[in-house]
């Protein structure tokens, strides 16, 4: 940076004009920020904002493509996570990542080149310190994520760290432990300890933070003192411009729901990720489930659809209950899901697009060899009402692009003839000409009479999409939307906690 660049002279940490891009997807667009010495600053912004990536530069996971960050206003080179720890930056993660069979003197100290008497007289002297009270000889497993966390904490202080960043320190902790961790962040604080808290829990910025920031499509769009700020404020930081402008074409017609008995039904259900959830879907009828990452949207999916453990309450089928039975007896139940990640758990990279279209209906074709005839009938019927561009059905299914796979995707899905369909981030990664097709797809679907739940993070989708809508919010469905309600404010404020009275109460 040139000369002209002025800086405060009591930021510890400046970033100014950074920028990145993965491919054509610019993710940072010119990121200004300052980190004052002693201070919590709050971070906040819907998923895919940029925030993650900009916190991986800082830590020198990732390298700017353009910009520059300045230590106690000098020019820093950060091109490494080696840099970023000597230079006194540490990022505590939302999942710790401790060594399960290892003690905590082990996790805290592992990597260390000193001689271990004085790490641990040093350890234990800082523990001594904060004031904590903690069995060094405990195995990590046996703790609790709280005190996971201020292990975590442990050893970025063993570095001396002076930037802390902390990734939704709070989303798996309980009342009492959220206490605790906040009077760590003021004990640190209060030594000169600067906090980077990223959070979706706006209580929480005007409890913990001194200033805040808002990250919005790769640009902080809002910064100042938390005292400048209400909640109403935030929630309409977090928008896009003009989010509450509707379509003439989406006028507002709520779904006549008279004498139609739901074909899904959720009764207070609880798994790993979320609590006490009750829903109910319509044949013809889209609900749109909104929440950010953490909510519990997707493990709720998982749960429902067999992949993961039922702790307590009931999922109905067509009134039959399927509470806990495996993904295949789900399947011949009615019921389908396209989950949100296509390369982790959805597509067979290798495989070409017959393969992929049929693979959950086999089944059906074959008792031991597959029908090919029937497979090449199948497959051709989804390519041409899907309208998905492919050279043959013996193109390998990675050879398509994103918008092309999630077709055959949702084909594989359809292929099951189910009569619910839950659909995770349907549009996620694909361009927005693809993303029309999609919408096309789901529209038919809705005709077709196919009761569909919607899980998304792109609110305008929500709205575009859905009869009626629900938010989750800590592992709760805490709002829900009749289809005149449905609006970006109206989900983007339930998404972060802060209830809007426009709406019926879930």
């Amino acid at each position: 940076m040139n000369e002209a660049i002025r800086l405060p002279r009591d930021a510890m940490l400046s970033v100014r004009g950074i920028t990145k891009a993965f491919g054509s997807n610019s993710v940072l667009k010119g990121v200004d920020l300052d980190i004052t010495r002693g201070s919590v600053v709050a971070l906040i912004g819907g998923n895919g904002a940029g925030k993650s990536t900009l916190m991986k530069i800082i830590m020198g996971i990732y390298q700017p493509d353009d910009g520059d960050i300045y230590l106690d206003g000098k020019l820093a080179k950060l091109g490494k996570p080696a840099a970023s720890l000597a230079a006194g930056i540490y990022l505590v993660p939302q999942e710790p990542m401790l060594f399960p069979n290892m003690t905590v003197e082990e996790n805290v100290l592992m990597g260390f080149k000193e001689n271990s008497s004085v790490l641990r007289k040093r350890l234990a002297g800082l523990i001594n310190h904060l004031g904590w009270n903690m069995d060094l000889g405990r195995r990590a497993a046996t703790l609790s994520i709280a005190e996971q966390q201020l292990v975590e904490l442990l050893r970025g202080l063993m570095r001396d760290a002076r930037l802390l960043i902390l990734d939704e320190p709070t989303s798996s902790l309980t009342f009492n432990e959220v206490k605790s961790l906040f009077k760590t962040v003021e004990d640190l604080k209060a030594k000169g300890i600067s906090i980077i808290y990223i959070t979706h829990r706006l209580t929480e910025v005007f409890q913990i933070a001194d200033q805040v920031l808002i990250m919005r499509d790769g640009v902080i769009t809002l910064n100042g003192p938390v005292t400048d700020f209400t909640r109403d404020m935030l929630v309409a930081g977090l928008l896009p411009p003009n989010a509450d402008v509707r379509d003439a074409a989406n006028a507002c017609v709520a779904q006549d729901l008279t004498g139609k008995d739901p074909l899904l039904v959720v009764e207070n259900l609880t798994g790993y990720g979320f609590n006490d959830v009750s829903l109910q879907v319509y044949p013809g009828e889209i609900l749109g489930l909104a929440g950010v990452v953490g909510a519990g949207r997707t493990e709720l999916a998982t749960t429902i659809f067999g992949r993961d453990v039922v702790k307590s309450g009931k999922v109905y089928i067509q009134g039959r209950d399927v509470t806990g039975l495996s993904t295949r007896a789900m399947l011949e139940a009615g019921l389908n899901y396209v989950a949100e990640d296509r390369f982790l758990n959805g597509i067979f990279r290798l495989s070409d697009v017959a393969a992929n279209t049929t693979a959950a209906n086999l089944n059906r074709m074959s008792r031991f060899f597959t029908n090919f005839k029937e497979e090449r009938k199948l497959t051709d019927q989804y390519i041409k009402a899907f309208r998905t561009k492919v050279t043959g059905q013996d193109q390998t299914i990675g050879s398509l692009s994103g918008g092309n796979q999630q077709k055959v995707i949702i084909a594989r899905s359809l292929s099951t003839m189910p009569k619910v369909l839950i659909l995770d981030e349907p549009t996620r990664g694909i361009d927005a000409a693809a993303r029309g097709d999609v919408y096309h797809i789901i529209a038919q679907l809705k005709e077709q009479g196919l009761a569909i739940l919607l899980i998304s993070s792109d609110m305008e989708e929500i709205v575009e999409l859905s009869d009626r809508a629900v938010t989750m919010y800590c592992g709760h469905i805490n709002q829900e939307f009749a289809k005149c309600d449905i609006s970006q404010d109206n989900l983007m404020a339930a998404a972060f906690g802060v209830i809007e009275g426009s709406a019926s109460g879930a």
